[in-house]
């Protein structure tokens, strides 16, 4: 790729002097969807994927729609190609995606079929750019929506073709990078929701088991309360005055409820000059539907709590994935309405089942092993994300061009 220093001042700011700038409807043609009557059963079944905007994913296309059409039922709509350029135009305006196959969409999708000047990759990826404009155009009312007359009017830069292509090849082989990463995620979630319901209901290499209070365990393992005093010390959050929080990082970390929680370690964005309540390292903290743990000394407000691990009976990690494990379970005591919190009686009352402190070790050191994975290729995948903005902010605009042969540009 090459800086490019030869520009012009256009409508849609800086562009290089070989690229234009052109309406959606020079582009190709533009296919507003339709609904077949949802009453006549002949029209819907196996058939044709009818695209609708809750089908969009964050995918280059759509591989899946919820519901599908029949021949007759196509016929009643309009049928788009595969690799027809969809858009959201009313509600959730600017989402874009590519279609798969022949479909038929909803009224609001306005679908572009790209004639011969334009790569319907590079309009993907031009529309993607230039989605928060498009937005704009919808206005701020109830229900934003840009008609088919409007959205045709849309600009975009159109480099020349050959360019075109090869923009689009290198922002597609990121994508596919992002979503190898995406299904790594999934694969390595789902291998950890399999270890948790295993480990910690069956535990590790037990083939005896026992029928207690709160189901069957593995023989050898035991029933205590959360608020047991030998294993555990429970502290209830207490919001400080506000007056006493800021932004500055001036006093502790402060964290309430569910604010800035992550997947295992919460981020603070409050501190608290004046703490009343205080979570140390290690502390589990469950506030409603979500348990994290302290990665270091903070304040801890109303709805959330702190459980403190005392002994040598349990260890806290086996705690964080158990209390993960019944999170569902654990939210079903919160009460109030305006305001869900866990109140100490609940918390204290709550049954957990206790392997011994070996096993509880072993069964948090393997899932801890996989939530390091899952850490690694979220990491990976936000790497792969920002790569792809700097390539879309550099490559979109010209001021980086991409090379293309001679017998491309013939």
């Amino acid at each position: 790729m090459n800086r490019c220093n030869s520009f012009k001042q256009t409508e849609i700011g800086r562009l290089p002097k070989e690229w234009r700038v052109v309406r959606i409807s020079n582009i190709g043609k533009v296919i507003t969807g339709t609904t077949p009557p949802t009453k006549i059963e002949e029209y819907w079944g196996e058939g044709y994927p009818f695209v609708t905007p809750t089908d969009f994913s964050m995918s280059k296309y759509v591989n899946r729609t919820e519901r599908k059409v029949t021949e007759k039922g196509a016929n009643r709509g309009k049928i788009i190609p595969r690799d027809s350029v969809m858009v959201t135009c009313v509600a959730s305006v600017g989402e874009v995606a590519l279609a798969l196959s022949e479909c038929i969409t909803n009224q609001q999708i306005n679908s572009i079929i790209c004639n011969q000047k334009a790569s319907p990759h590079y309009v993907y990826y031009a529309l993607l750019f230039r989605k928060s404009l498009l937005k704009g155009w919808a206005g701020i009312t109830t229900t934003p929506i840009i008609k088919k007359s409007l959205f045709e009017r849309f600009l975009i830069p159109l480099p020349p073709l050959p360019e075109q292509k090869k923009i689009a090849e290198i922002l597609s082989t990121v994508d596919e990078a992002i979503e190898k990463a995406d299904q790594a995620i999934e694969r390595t979630q789902r291998l950890k929701e399999g270890l948790m319901q295993e480990l910690l209901t069956r535990g590790i290499g037990r083939n005896e088991f026992k029928d207690m209070e709160i189901g069957r365990i593995p023989k050898g393992w035991e029933v205590v309360r959360l608020g047991d005093q030998s294993v555990t010390e429970l502290i209830m959050g207490q919001s400080p005055p506000s007056s006493t929080y800021n932004e500055k990082g001036e006093g502790l970390p402060f964290f309430q409820g569910k604010i800035e929680f992550g997947e295992i370690y919460p981020t603070p964005t409050f501190y608290c000059s004046n703490p009343i309540k205080i979570a140390e390292p290690h502390d589990i903290l469950p506030p409603v539907g979500e348990v994290n743990i302290a990665p270091f000394r903070c304040c801890i407000g109303r709805g959330l709590s702190a459980i403190r691990v005392k002994g040598n009976k349990l260890d806290y990690l086996f705690l964080f994935y158990l209390l993960k494990f019944n999170g569902k379970k654990f939210e079903t005591l919160s009460a109030g309405s305006t305001f869900k919190a866990i109140r100490r009686r609940e918390i204290e009352n709550y049954l957990i089942p206790l392997p011994p402190l070996p096993d509880q070790k072993k069964i948090a050191e393997i899932l801890s092993t996989v939530d390091k994975r899952l850490e690694l290729l979220r990491k990976r995948k936000e790497k792969l994300e920002r790569i792809k903005r700097g390539l879309m902010e550099d490559l979109l605009t010209g001021r980086r061009r991409v090379k293309v042969a001679q017998a491309e540009r013939s």
